[in-house]
């Protein structure tokens, strides 16, 4: 799988777990840095599972001031 459809797949998946459209979970995962961990982290996060690697994303958002989870 690419980077970009994976990038694409974990904002999907993360609006899905948080009730939230696709374009809200972009911004919320932008403003918390989770877009750049998911880029940085890529070639480690695509191995795992994806509700593995939404904890990874949610955790990563919290520690930088995200309030969900």
């Amino acid at each position: 799988m690419s980077k970009i459809r994976y990038i694409n797949m974990c904002i999907v998946e993360f609006g899905n777990i948080f009730g939230m459209k696709p374009a809200v979970a972009f911004n919320y995962l932008k403003r918390y840095g989770g877009i750049s961990f998911i880029d940085k982290c890529y070639e480690a996060e695509h191995q795992l599972s994806l509700a593995d690697a939404m904890a990874d994303l949610t955790a990563y958002c919290q520690r930088h001031g995200g309030t969900l989870g």
